[in-house]
C-alpha cells in the first residue's frame, strides 16, 4: 500500500486506539491524542498542490477483489485534494475546538472520537476512491458515522430522532446510489471513475443512460440536502455544536457536491443533468433561504442557510455543465464561470460557516441558550465572538470585502449567462434563474441582519440567561479567529486559491474544455451584478427593519419546515405496514413458516423452469431399476403416508425413524458408504432423544381440523414433490441433451492435486465448499451460545411485569 492509502485508512486506525488511550490516559484530553492526526494529514496533502496544480495526479491501485473489478484505488487530483484538504483543515480545526467546548468530565469522549475519526475516515475515502464500489462503502459509512455523532447525546429523544432521520433519509439515497454504479458497470464494464469517464460514449449512447443519472442523483441529492430531501439536516442539529461545524462546513454535506462534480464529465452536456441539477438547486437555494428567516435558534438558521448554500451550488454545477454541450467553442467561456463560482463558494463557504457555527457554539457554551428571543446586547460582553461572527454573517449575506462577496458576484454573473443560452429551452425558461437567485439572495441577507442584530445588539437583559454570560477562553475561540481570518484573506486575496485549488478542481470536472485565464478581483465596474447587490442590499434592509410586521404570520410562527409532515407519516405508515406484515407472517406456528417457504420455492422454482422451458425428461441414459429397489422404494412410500393415520408420539418418531434408517439403505444402495454412515448416526440419536423428550408429554390429542386447512396441505405438498421430481428429472434430461461433464470427474481428478486429500468427500466439505463448512460452524455456534444461554438464565418471574 503506498502513503496515499494510508493516509485514506489512518483515521480508522486511530479510532481503534482511542478506548485504549481514553482509558490510560483520563488525566489528558482525549482530543489532544486525535488533534495530530488530521493536522500531519493536511500538511501531507499540502505537499500535494504542486502535483495537481502543475496538471498531474496520483494514482495507485490495491487489488482487493478483482474477480468483480472491485479494487482500492486511490486518485488525488486537483477536485479530490481540494475536499481532502477541506476535510482534514476544517477537521484539524474541529477536534481544536472540541477539546474546549466538550470539557466535561462526564463526557464520554472516547466515543465522541471514535465516531468523528470514523466520519473523517469515511470522507476521505469517499473524495480520494477511483473505484466506485468502494466509494459507495464509504459513503455508508458516512452515513453511519454521521448518524452516531448526531446521537452523541442519545439521552435525549430529538438527537435520537434526528439520527434515525438522517440514516434512513441518507442510506435510502446511497442504496438508489448503488444502484446507478451497477447501471453504469453494465454500460461499460467497469467501477473504475476514469475508466467509465473514458468510456463516456458507451454511456451517453445507452437506453441505461437516465436511469442511472437518476439513481445516482438521488444518492447525491439526500447526502446533500437538496429539497425535498433536506428535511433531515435541521434536525441533525441536536448533534454537538462541533459536530455541526463539521458536518456542514467541509464533509457530509458535500459529499453530494463532489459526486455531482465528479460524474459531471459522464452526464453532464445533456439536458436532463443540466436541468436537474440546476432547477432543484434553485429551488432549495429559495427554499433554505426562506425557512431560515424564520427560524429562533442560532443553530436552525445556520442549518437551514446550509440548505440554501448548498442548493446555490449545486445550481452553479448545473448551469456549468452546458459548456460540456458547447465544448471549445466560443460560448464555453460563459458557461465555466458557473463552475468557477461553484468551486470558489465551496471554499469560502467552509470558512464562513465553520466559523459561524463556533461562534453559535459559542455562544450557547456561554450563556446557556441559542434562542434569538433572548439573546441581545452580546457585542460589548463578547467582543471576539462578535467580531467572529460579524465578518461570517457579512460574507454569507454576499457583502465586500469578504469572499462571499466574490463568489456571490460570480453566481449572479453565472445565472445571468445562463438566460443566453439558446439550449434546453432556456430562451423560455432562462429568465427565472436570476429572478429566483436575487430573490434567495434578498432572504439570505434577511436572515443574516436577523442573527446578527438580535445577538448582538440591543438591550442586554441578564435575566434571560442562566449563565455568568462572558467571553469564551481563548482555546475556543482559535478555530473560528482562523476560520474568521481565512474569510477576509480570501477576500482580499482571491487569486492564491485561483491556480492552486480552483483551476486544478475545474480541470477535474470539465475535462478536455480550455480554461481561461482566472482573474478574481472586486471591482467589475457598475454592471448588473452590481445592481443585483445593491437591490439585495437595499430591499433586504426593508424587510428587516418591518420584521415587526413579519412575526405574527404563519409563514413565521411556524418554525418546522411542513415538509416534516410527509415524513412523519411515512414513517408511521411504514411502521404500520410492516406490522400488518408481521402479523400475516409471524403467526407464531411452524406450519405456516413451512407454508411460506414451499410456496415460495413452488413459485420461484416453477416460474423459472416454465419461463426458461427447463423442464424436460429424458429415460434414453438411465439404468434400469433392480426389483428390490421397488420394494425399498414400496416401504418407503408405506410408511410415510403411514404417519398421517398415528396417533402415538412414540410410534410416530419409531416410524419417521424408519424412514431416516430407508434413506440411509438408498445412500448404500448408491455407493455412499460415508453418508449412509453419518446418516445412521444423526437418525440414531435424533430417535433417542426425540423419545426421551416426548415421552414425558401429555398424550397427544388429535384435533379436527377444517378441509381447507387439509387441502392447502396436501396440495403444498403434492406442489413441493412434483417439483423437486420434475427439477431432478430435468437436470437429467437437460445434462444429457447438452452434454455437461460430470462435475464428479473433476472432483476425482483434482482433490489430490489441488486439496491434498484422498477421501474425496471430506475434500468437497473442508476445501472446495468450505465457505459453506464454515456457516455450518457459525450455525452450530450460533446454537450452542443458544444453548449455553438457556441454561444459565435465571427466571425470577417479574420479567413482563
Amino acid at each position: 500500500m503506498t502513503l496515499l492509502h494510508w493516509a485514506t485508512i489512518a483515521p480508522f486506525l486511530l479510532a481503534i486506539l482511542i478506548p485504549f488511550l481514553y482509558k490510560y490516559a483520563r488525566a489528558i484530553h482525549t482530543g489532544w491524542f486525535v488533534l495530530a492526526l488530521p493536522l500531519v494529514l493536511f500538511i501531507y496533502f499540502l505537499q500535494q498542490l504542486p502535483v495537481t496544480s502543475g496538471g498531474g495526479v496520483i494514482h495507485h491501485t490495491v487489488p482487493w477483489v478483482p474477480s468483480l473489478g472491485i479494487d482500492f484505488t486511490v486518485y488525488l487530483d486537483g477536485l479530490s485534494l481540494l475536499f481532502a484538504l477541506l476535510i482534514t483543515g476544517i477537521g484539524t480545526l474541529v477536534i481544536l475546538y472540541s477539546i474546549y467546548y466538550l470539557a466535561d468530565k462526564s463526557e464520554k469522549l472516547n466515543n465522541f472520537y471514535v465516531y468523528l475519526l470514523m466520519f473523517m475516515g469515511a470522507m476521505l475515502g469517499v473524495v480520494i476512491s477511483d473505484n466506485l464500489i468502494v466509494l459507495y462503502v464509504f459513503w455508508e459509512l458516512t452515513s453511519l458515522a454521521s448518524a452516531l455523532l448526531i446521537s452523541y447525546w442519545f439521552h435525549k429523544e430529538k438527537s435520537t430522532y434526528g439520527a434515525q432521520k438522517s440514516m434512513l433519509i441518507t442510506v435510502f439515497g446511497g442504496f438508489a446510489m448503488l444502484g446507478g454504479f451497477s447501471l453504469l458497470y453494465v454500460m461499460t464494464g467497469t467501477f473504475s471513475i476514469r475508466g467509465i469517464i473514458d468510456s463516456v460514449d458507451l454511456v451517453t449512447s445507452s437506453a441505461l443512460f437516465l436511469p442511472a443519472m437518476l439513481l445516482i442523483l438521488l444518492g447525491a441529492f439526500t447526502k446533500s440536502a437538496q429539497f425535498p430531501f433536506h428535511i433531515w439536516l435541521p434536525d441533525a442539529m441536536e448533534a454537538p455544536t462541533p459536530v455541526s461545524a463539521y458536518l456542514h462546513s467541509a464533509t457530509m454535506v458535500k459529499a453530494g457536491i463532489y459526486l455531482v462534480a465528479r460524474l459531471t464529465p459522464v452526464f453532464g452536456g445533456s439536458p436532463e443533468w443540466f436541468w436537474l441539477l440546476s432547477g432543484f438547486g434553485l429551488v432549495t437555494l429559495l427554499w433554505g433561504s426562506l425557512s431560515a428567516v424564520r427560524q429562533k435558534d442560532l443553530k436552525g438558521i445556520l442549518a437551514f442557510s446550509t440548505v440554501s448554500q448548498l442548493g446555490l451550488i449545486m445550481s452553479l454545477l448545473g448551469i456549468g455543465s452546458a459548456s460540456l454541450y458547447y465544448g471549445n467553442g466560443t460560448e464555453t467561456a460563459l458557461y465555466t464561470t458557473a463552475t468557477l463560482a461553484a468551486i470558489f463558494h465551496l471554499i469560502n463557504h467552509a470558512t464562513f460557516k465553520g466559523s459561524l457555527f463556533m461562534t453559535a457554539g459559542i455562544i450557547d457554551h456561554e450563556t446557556g441558550t441559542r434562542d434569538i428571543r433572548k439573546l441581545g446586547g452580546l457585542m460589548s460582553i463578547m467582543p471576539i465572538t462578535f467580531t467572529i461572527s460579524l465578518i461570517g454573517l457579512a460574507s454569507m449575506a454576499g457583502l465586500p470585502p469578504f469572499n462571499g462577496f466574490l463568489s456571490k458576484e460570480m453566481f449572479f454573473t453565472g445565472v445571468l449567462n445562463a438566460t443566453t443560452l439558446d439550449i434546453f429551452n432556456m430562451q423560455t425558461w432562462g429568465i427565472l434563474f436570476p429572478v429566483v437567485a436575487w430573490i434567495a439572495s434578498v432572504f439570505t441577507f434577511v436572515y443574516c441582519a436577523i442573527m446578527f442584530f438580535r445577538t448582538f445588539t440591543g438591550e442586554f437583559k441578564k435575566e434571560n440567561y442562566d449563565k455568568h454570560v462572558h467571553e469564551a477562553p481563548i482555546g475556543m475561540l482559535i478555530s473560528p479567529i482562523v476560520l474568521g481570518s481565512l474569510v477576509v484573506i480570501f477576500g482580499f486575496f482571491p487569486n492564491l486559491l485561483a491556480y492552486t485549488l480552483i483551476e486544478p478542481a475545474i480541470v477535474s470536472i470539465l475535462p478536455n474544455i480550455t480554461i481561461q485565464d482566472i482573474n478574481i478581483y472586486h471591482w467589475h465596474g457598475f454592471n448588473t451584478e452590481l445592481f443585483m447587490t445593491l437591490g439585495v442590499i437595499a430591499i433586504g434592509t426593508l424587510i428587516f427593519l418591518n420584521m415587526k410586521r413579519w412575526v405574527q404570520t404563519a409563514m413565521y410562527l411556524k418554525e418546522r419546515d411542513p415538509l416534516n409532515r410527509v415524513y412523519d407519516r411515512s414513517l408511521d405508515w411504514l411502521v404500520k405496514g410492516s406490522q400488518g406484515v408481521t402479523r400475516v407472517q409471524m403467526t407464531g406456528l411452524l406450519r405456516d413458516y413451512f407454508v411460506y417457504m414451499c410456496v415460495f420455492m413452488i413459485l420461484l422454482f416453477g416460474y423459472t423452469a416454465i419461463r426458461y422451458n427447463a423442464f424436460a425428461i429424458d429415460t434414453t441414459n438411465v439404468s434400469a431399476i433392480p426389483p428390490y429397489m421397488w420394494v425399498v422404494t414400496a416401504i418407503f412410500i408405506a410408511v410415510t403416508i403411514s404417519i398421517l393415520f398415528i396417533n402415538n408420539r412414540i410410534t410416530m418418531i419409531i416410524v419417521v425413524g424408519v424412514i431416516g434408517f430407508m434413506v440411509a439403505l438408498l445412500f448404500v444402495n448408491f455407493s455412499a458408504p460415508d453418508l449412509a454412515l453419518t446418516q445412521l448416526m444423526v437418525e440414531t440419536v435424533s430417535v433417542v432423544l426425540f423419545m426421551l423428550a416426548f415421552y414425558h408429554l401429555p398424550e397427544l390429542r388429535k384435533e379436527k381440523s377444517k378441509l381447507g386447512f387439509n387441502l392447502v396441505n396436501l396440495l403444498v405438498s403434492i406442489g413441493v414433490g412434483v417439483l423437486v421430481t420434475m427439477l431432478a428429472l430435468s437436470s437429467l434430461a437437460l445434462g444429457n441433451e447438452a452434454n455437461f461433464a460430470s462435475i464428479s470427474e473433476y472432483y476425482i481428478e483434482n482433490s489430490k492435486v489441488l486439496a491434498g486429500g484422498y477421501n474425496i468427500v471430506n475434500v468437497i466439505l473442508v476445501d472446495f465448499r468450505g465457505l459453506d463448512t464454515m456457516l455450518e460452524i457459525l450455525v452450530l455456534g450460533i446454537a450452542a451460545l443458544g444453548v449455553v444461554a438457556m441454561i444459565k438464565l435465571r427466571m425470577t418471574g417479574r420479567e413482563d411485569v
